[in-house]
């Protein structure tokens, strides 16, 4: 490993083209140490290089086609969606059970105004989101506030709410939404730019994706190496992007060669953005670790922890009114059973991705990458004909690993002191 460079340890170098131009130079140069500095995160995309690899290989190449690809966006982004703020949650230290009633109760009340009293689409859209707030602050007042553990508050959420969507709905299924609100889900943005058999704008999308994230990465390694922090080498870091860059442009090729881009991707991908940036750059997003990973410390610091943990639950409440609407977009109608059983899946897809069962640790990022191998593996067992048994007999154990997974790290961590 070369060392950084610095007139002392700890402190920032002292001109300001320094740290730029260490970042050409200095980092680890070793793959293998790079990923046992970080296993937790990097098995996980690795993992998913290998099951997205193994059901190509499986399905013959139909997994990897641009039909189905389409298809994995937009019956699965629901709960990517509820993975953002699953995540979140588990990080604070506590967990949701009733999300699955949450997106039932959202998409009904959504469907009752809509379809059923004839009101605007865009007016149950915004009646969906007031719905998820209240239950947001319902569960975060009684977990703030009045001390009950996130567990059970959520689970008398989870009955109450799913009672609730049985007596909004009379029982009863609604549809179909007016072609407006099926947008939300199912529609796309193709021909913007044109494009000889492929849509042009999907492509131009992929390629600011791709820059974005190698400006980023930069800038991520200038501060890192400003604060004496390890790094890879600049090759590797070089070698990482293009990786990254060829993934998502292959990516946006199958979109563009398909229906060209999900409108519900690009609300994803804002979520996405948009909580990434609050979990990692905002003092809210440090208070909720610190809350999670030493909630002693964080009162002593002065973290209104009472506070944090009501917002964390109300932003819950919020995503699930989103997951809601796209749910029932998607599904061009409210049931009264719609979200059974998100919760879990959610929740899987927050641990799979490196949540710690305990609080403090997790990311946005990983959660997203937890719930794409959950996506690809349902997807792949249902192209192959898979017993939906079996399948939830593989979901389960790719849990149980991920979990094992993350026990292991931390009995290795502690022995390494």
């Amino acid at each position: 490993m070369t060392d950084i460079k610095s007139s002392s340890p700890g402190q920032r170098p002292s001109a300001d083209g320094a740290a730029p131009a260490l970042a050409l130079h200095t980092g680890i140069s070793d793959p293998r140490t790079l990923i046992m500095r970080n296993l937790r995160q990097s098995g996980i995309f690795v993992a998913l290089v290998v099951i997205v690899a193994l059901f190509a290989v499986l399905t013959d190449g139909v997994s990897l086609s641009p039909g189905n690809i389409t298809n994995i966006v937009l019956q699965y982004s629901y709960i990517l969606v509820l993975a953002i703020g699953m995540v979140i949650v588990i990080i604070g230290g506590h967990i949701d059970l009733s999300v699955g009633s949450v997106v039932a109760l959202t998409g009904a009340v959504s469907a009752v105004l809509v379809i059923q009293q004839g009101h605007p689409w865009w007016l149950g859209v915004l009646a969906a989101l007031a719905v998820g707030l209240a239950v947001g602050a319902w569960h975060g007042f009684w977990v703030a506030y009045a001390g009950i553990p996130a567990f059970i508050v959520t689970l008398a959420g989870m009955l109450l709410f799913r009672g609730l969507t049985l007596r909004v709905l009379d029982n009863i299924s609604l549809s179909p939404f007016p072609a407006e609100y099926q947008q939300i889900a199912a529609g796309f943005l193709n021909g913007l730019l044109g494009g000889q058999g492929f849509d042009a704008f999907t492509l131009l999308i992929g390629a600011v994706a791709v820059a974005g994230y190698a400006v980023g990465g930069f800038r991520t390694r200038v501060a890192r190496i400003r604060y004496q922090q390890p790094v890879e080498s600049f090759p590797l870091f070089v070698a990482r992007v293009v990786l990254v860059g060829a993934v998502v442009m292959y990516f946006a090729w199958q979109l563009a060669h398909a229906r060209g881009l999900p409108i519900v991707l690009i609300v994803l991908a804002v979520l996405v953005l948009a909580y990434g940036l609050l979990t990692r750059r905002t003092v809210f997003g440090r208070q909720v670790y610190a809350i999670g990973g030493n909630l002693p410390a964080a009162m002593l610091s002065g973290v209104k922890v009472k506070t944090v943990n009501f917002w964390v639950f109300v932003n819950m409440g919020f995503l699930s009114a989103v997951a809601g609407i796209i749910y029932s977009s998607r599904s061009n109608g409210a049931q009264p059973a719609a979200g059974n059983m998100f919760e879990l899946d959610a929740i899987a897809a927050a641990f799979i991705g490196g949540a710690a069962v305990t609080g403090g640790v997790g990311t946005v990022v990983g959660a997203m990458v937890g719930g794409l191998i959950m996506a690809v593996m349902s997807n792949g067992m249902q192209l192959m004909g898979v017993d939906q048994s079996l399948q939830s007999v593989v979901k389960g154990l790719v849990l149980l690993v991920a979990v094992a997974f993350d026990v292991y790290n931390k009995r290795r961590a502690g022995s390494a002191r």
